[in-house]
């Protein structure tokens, strides 16, 4: 299944701070915030939503195809994704900015205040899908994660106008845009994906309802956090799929992203919704336990037997056939 995966590509720059951040919140006084916290520690790591998704599908064998903008300073960043199985031949490179950062503190609680440079991200809305599908031999299915909102609004224009089947992720874009524009990102999309919060929010500014999404959407697709995942499609019974238990919580930061990646990789392998809810839901438990999106490892008898211990025998017969 040749897989397209659009998004933001950018470096994390995560910290902690060793306390609440509800504790520095002055009741009163919320329309004139200013704070500084002092933290802990700083990782650089390497992210975007695109990159992300991408690694996980890559330590599970596939070959994704990923498309967005970078820097010049993304060479040593391409070379960790193409020794990861990650396909970036079609990435744009900017002649005038760098790649975008993510700055992110996160709070004992994991809650978290972030900004996002856009960067070079800003030029995706300069590519077109269709280079990437010719240079394939076509394409399957394109995610289309949070990205420029032009660009997204581009990949998912053409992906319409030229029959190919896409999944919408618009995450943490939705903040950003308008209920128009996100209902051109929704509509006819065969998944979509958000998780609770991202879900209301998107029937509060299109106006539809949740059947009326369904009727748009093939399948939809929503995180629940701790509680895992519901999977509905119309005129069918939802499917749950629950979490496997945690030996660390160390950052929820990329945990969705992992979730999709494995998400993808079970459609890949043609495996019900279940089964692919389930491999979602077992690599995204292997992030929360780990600091930084791609800094995970996928060692195939650990990952077999957690996965075992939470979905059964039979739903782990089903992935080990495929995963090398």
């Amino acid at each position: 299944m040749r897989i397209a995966v659009t998004g933001s590509i950018a470096t994390d720059h995560l910290m902690t701070f060793p306390g609440r951040f509800a504790d520095q919140l002055v009741e009163g006084q919320l329309h004139t915030v200013s704070l500084s916290f002092l933290v802990d520690a700083l990782d650089v790591r390497r992210g975007g939503v695109g990159p992300n998704i991408c690694y996980g599908m890559g330590l599970l064998g596939l070959r994704p195809v990923l498309v967005g903008a970078a820097g010049a300073d993304f060479d040593e960043y391409r070379a960790w994704l193409d020794r990861h199985g990650v396909d970036t031949a079609s990435v744009r490179i900017s002649e005038v900015l760098h790649t975008a950062r993510f700055v992110c503190t996160t709070d004992t609680d994991h809650n978290q205040i972030a900004s996002f440079y856009t960067g070079a991200m800003s030029e995706a809305r300069n590519i077109e899908l269709l280079p990437v599908a010719e240079r394939l031999g076509g394409l399957d299915l394109v995610l289309i994660g949070a990205d420029d909102p032009e660009a997204m609004l581009r990949h998912t224009e053409e992906c319409r106008s030229r029959s190919i089947p896409f999944a919408a992720d618009p995450s943490q874009q939705l903040a950003r845009l308008e209920g128009d524009d996100i209902r051109v990102l929704v509509d006819q999309a065969t998944y979509l994906f958000t998780n609770e919060y991202e879900s209301a929010l998107i029937e509060s500014k299109t106006g539809w309802s949740g059947e009326e999404i369904l009727a748009r959407v093939g399948t939809r697709v929503t995180t629940l956090g701790a509680r895992g995942v519901r999977v509905e499609r119309r005129g069918e019974k939802p499917i749950e799929v629950g979490t496997p238990e945690e030996e660390a919580k160390v950052d929820p930061t990329g945990v969705g992203d992992a979730f999709r990646a494995g998400f993808l990789a079970g459609l890949s392998w043609e495996l019900p919704l279940e089964r692919a809810a389930q491999l979602g839901c077992m690599l995204a438990t292997l992030v929360i336990e780990t600091l930084g999106t791609q800094e995970y490892e996928l060692r195939r008898g650990h990952f077999m037997d957690r996965f075992t211990k939470a979905y059964g025998e039979d739903a782990a017969a089903d992935i080990r056939a495929h995963l090398s």
